[in-house]
């Protein structure tokens, strides 16, 4: 039987959950308060329970939180990276950045990925397992508990298809925006895909108004399969009309992704097709100079050809903004930290 993982659960179910134990359902209440807005990492905190209880609730559903691994501080932004360790020994990493309207956590939703991308070094690996939605919360609450700041928007974006991990995301989500957790907007909420696109009519019917971001990064989808074994699965001619959905059934507009690759995805002919591709859209482009990775061969698009891919979209009147970029000194893209730490794990064994 698998073990009840009680950071998990709304706070109905935790209320049952007190019930069946012979509490009143109150208690639960409280629990969630604990676990989710003053985000204690142990029972021995939640004072205002009985010591009996505490022990029957640590014997019977013990609490599990992430272990810092490493922290890599970018010498430039300020920007950290930290590595967590789960309890089953996979680790995982989650990105702090600091803007002028406040912080944004970069969380991961899998430990791997088997999305296949050829520019990710998330994907490198494959898929280890889901995360559920007590490890995706855990990456926001120790992140603050570590930094002593509030955190005011999160970005699903880190190693990991969220909406491959559909279940577990939706729990994540409706709990971090809970009024009587963290209680964090719903517009501060960013999920990327690459395109699954049941999931993305799925979600667009949960009545959450989170920010969907398509990991778009081509106009075509001979580029597109080039770069993202997905779009074998699902062509452009599903993925927009999936996205325009969710528009309307939301009203959150469409954030397409999109990593310049030199030579690949970055000439003014890119540019053309994908403003033509998405004219009509209520969408916003994303421009993302690529992190280049040892395990793969493509390059950076230079400054010059990233300025005049922008000034082409905006000449057709598409909103565009570049991705500042953040943590390039401490291995900033997506799944570097964690490929460097398996990497040296592997020599020493």
């Amino acid at each position: 039987m698998e073990e009840l993982d009680i950071k998990s659960l709304y706070e109905r179910e935790l209320e049952e959950t007190m019930a069946a134990m012979g509490e009143k359902p109150f208690k639960g209440r409280q629990l969630f308060e604990w676990l989710h807005k003053k985000a204690v990492g142990s029972y021995g905190q939640m004072t205002n329970l009985s010591q009996k209880l505490r022990q029957q609730l640590e014997e019977k559903y013990p609490l599990a939180c992430l272990e810092v691994v490493d922290v890599e501080t970018s010498a430039i932004d300020g920007t950290q990276k930290y590595l967590f360790g789960l309890a089953d020994g996979n680790v995982i990493e989650s990105v702090l950045m600091r803007y002028h309207h406040g912080n944004s956590v970069c969380i991961s939703s899998q430990v791997g990925c088997r999305m296949g991308c050829r520019f990710c070094a998330s994907t490198i690996g494959g898929l280890i397992r889901n995360l559920t939605a007590s490890e995706m919360l855990d990456q926001v609450y120790r992140i603050q508990e570590l930094t002593g700041e509030r955190v005011s928007n999160v970005v699903v974006m880190g190693t990991g298809e969220p909406l491959d991990n559909y279940d577990n995301l939706v729990r994540f989500v409706r709990i971090l925006s809970d009024e009587k957790g963290q209680n964090i907007s719903h517009r501060n909420i960013t999920v990327s895909t690459c395109g699954i696109v049941p999931r993305i009519r799925q979600l667009a019917d949960e009545g959450l108004g989170i920010t969907l971001a398509l990991s778009l990064h081509a106009p075509n989808d001979e580029k597109r399969r080039e770069l993202m074994p997905i779009a074998n699965r699902y062509s452009l001619e599903e993925v927009l009309p999936a996205c325009q959905y969710y528009f309307e059934k939301t009203g959150r507009r469409i954030t397409f992704e999109y990593s310049l690759v030199g030579g690949k995805n970055d000439g003014q002919e890119d540019a053309r097709q994908l403003a033509d591709l998405i004219s009509g859209l209520n969408c916003h482009v994303n421009l993302i100079p690529v992190n280049p990775i040892k395990e793969r061969d493509y390059v950076q698009s230079g400054k010059k050809v990233i300025g005049n891919f922008k000034n082409k979209l905006e000449k057709y009147r598409i909103n565009v903004t570049i991705r500042r970029e953040m943590g390039r000194d401490i291995n900033g893209a997506c799944g570097q930290l964690r490929r460097s730490y398996l990497d040296k794990r592997e020599k020493l064994s």
